[in-house]
């Protein structure tokens, strides 16, 4: 299943090393995180809870990009 979530990022360096961990959170299959449109798109593995997933997504990006937020 893929996802587009509207996110908040500062700079498209933060975008890229936020996309570059997202990408190793377990159940994310691939991710794509694009600071010109300020979207992040998330393909989850097959067995996947999205809900518990993105919870780890949005901590992993905090790390990264304290500023990082998912809207919506």
């Amino acid at each position: 299943m893929k996802k587009s979530f509207k996110i908040e990022v500062d700079c498209a360096n933060c975008a890229n090393l936020v996309e570059e961990e997202v990408k190793k959170v377990a159940g994310v299959k691939n991710a794509n995180v694009v600071f010109m449109t300020q979207k992040m798109k998330i393909e989850f593995e097959d067995d996947a809870n999205p809900e518990v997933v993105m919870k780890e997504v949005l901590r992993v990006a905090k790390k990264v990009e304290p500023d990082f937020e998912i809207i919506g």
